[in-house]
């Protein structure tokens, strides 16, 4: 059975199958916020998501994360390091790649196990 949270007209915003919920990309409300402050609300509209869909941060399995200006990745390294399980650590990839919105500095998507 697949279950499907936050539908519209395009896409889901998470996806449970198979024993994982798969996250979309996740980007920030606040587009005039600093990477740090982008950052901070995507990983918290990730976890809002994984729990609605059964799940938390413990059981993230993978994530991805998208920088349009890699020089951000330290910035946003220290908001993700102190959000992330430092027990239960998953796979992650870091790439720089031009965002939908210029005034974007980061998208992320996750997969966990429920």
């Amino acid at each position: 059975m697949i279950k499907y949270f936050q539908s519209g007209s395009r896409m889901s915003q998470a996806v449970v199958y198979g024993g994982l919920v798969h996250i979309a990309g996740q980007v920030a409300d606040n587009r005039k916020a600093g990477i740090e402050g982008q950052t901070s609300d995507v990983l918290s509209k990730i976890e809002a998501l994984l729990v609605e869909a059964g799940s938390s941060k413990s059981k993230l399995v993978a994530v991805n994360i998208f920088l349009p200006q890699i020089g951000d990745f330290d910035a946003m390294n220290s908001i993700y390091d102190a959000w992330v399980d430092p027990q239960r650590l998953p796979a992650r990839a870091c790439v720089e790649a031009r965002l939908a919105d210029p005034d974007l500095r980061i998208e992320v998507t996750a997969i966990a196990a429920i």
